[in-house]
């Protein structure tokens, strides 16, 4: 560390891990059970003692500086001692509370199931689910971990390739039914299309998957997948859509299922030393463990579908 003016304390310590986390004083404060201006009292003699910045502002909250980093470890240090003495000498619990920011069909199939495997081994951690379809943020600002379509470029980052998944066309027997299957690709301008909305994407790769069917005229558009399949199921014009969701429901039938795929890729995205509390490396663990058991589901080579 920097040389500074003095041993920091350990209390201090302890608010910078908590300010770390949640990326903002007045979480930090409820976390710990104090206020606001203890917390930011905290900090001032934290960065006296070390001499130097450990926080600097960022749009939405506080990022640690290089100092701040440093600092951390020794934060986390404090904490795993505290908690192993308030455990008596007894095998090691886990706990803590674990943020996480993912797309909206991740969320639900997959990062859900695996929190939940989790807290039946560990009812001690906590996690927190935030649903965006986004790159990946430049400040992690109160989040543990980021999971985003498409490789990421990251600074002071970790980025870990999770797998694959697929989207395809898919159309309700009903629609179907009522409007024809489309037989080759370039029939595909008689149908409207439901997927994103265009001018609010913010994820390249889901930006350029629209390309396979260019000739398509927007139907319902949203920024949640779960409406575009339920806008799918309606009826509303043929889908574009993940197949580990809508393989889902026996009433979507795949259209011009070997012509129009495409294939894109989960990442999850973390700070290296957040990576290192054990309750998100269990998190981290169980996620990925349930991407390779769904990996079928995700590429949609379950079953065959129409």
């Amino acid at each position: 560390m920097n040389p500074g003016r003095g041993r920091p304390s350990a209390d201090d310590l302890l608010v910078l891990l908590a300010v770390g986390r949640t990326g903002r004083f007045v979480s930090a404060a409820e976390e710990l059970g104090l206020n606001h201006t203890t917390v930011s009292r905290r900090i001032a003699a934290l960065e006296h003692d070390l001499g130097g910045r450990v926080l600097t502002r960022v749009a939405g909250g506080w990022d640690l500086t290089d100092l701040g980093r440093e600092a951390l470890g020794a934060a986390e240090a404090v904490h795993a001692a505290v908690r192993a003495l308030d455990r008596g000498g007894q095998d090691r619990v886990l706990e803590g509370v674990v943020r996480i920011s993912s797309t909206d069909g991740f969320s639900g199939y997959i990062a859900a199931p695996a929190v939940a495997e989790v807290r039946r081994r560990h009812p001690g951690i906590s996690v927190e689910l935030v649903t965006a379809t986004r790159r990946e943020s430049r400040q992690r600002s109160g989040l543990d971990l980021e999971v985003v379509v498409g490789q990421p470029q990251v600074h002071r980052a970790e980025a870990l390739r999770l797998g694959e998944y697929c989207l395809r066309l898919y159309g309700s027997r009903g629609y179907l039914a009522e409007f024809g299957r489309p037989g080759t690709v370039d029939d595909l301008e008689r149908y409207p299309l439901v997927y994103f909305i265009d001018s609010m994407l913010q994820v390249d790769d889901l930006d350029l998957a629209p390309a396979v069917v260019p000739s398509m005229r927007e139907s319902v558009s949203s920024t949640n997948v779960f409406v575009h399949v339920e806008a799918t199921r309606a009826g509303a014009g043929l889908g574009l859509l993940p197949c580990f969701m809508a393989d889902r429901h026996p009433d979507l039938e795949r259209v011009l299922a070997t012509e129009v795929v495409v294939r894109l890729s989960y990442w999850l995205v973390a700070r290296h030393e957040t990576l290192r509390r054990p309750e998100v490396a269990e998190v981290v663990a169980a996620i990925r463990a349930r991407v390779e058991r769904c990996r079928d589901e995700l590429l949609g080579n379950v079953g065959e579908r129409s």
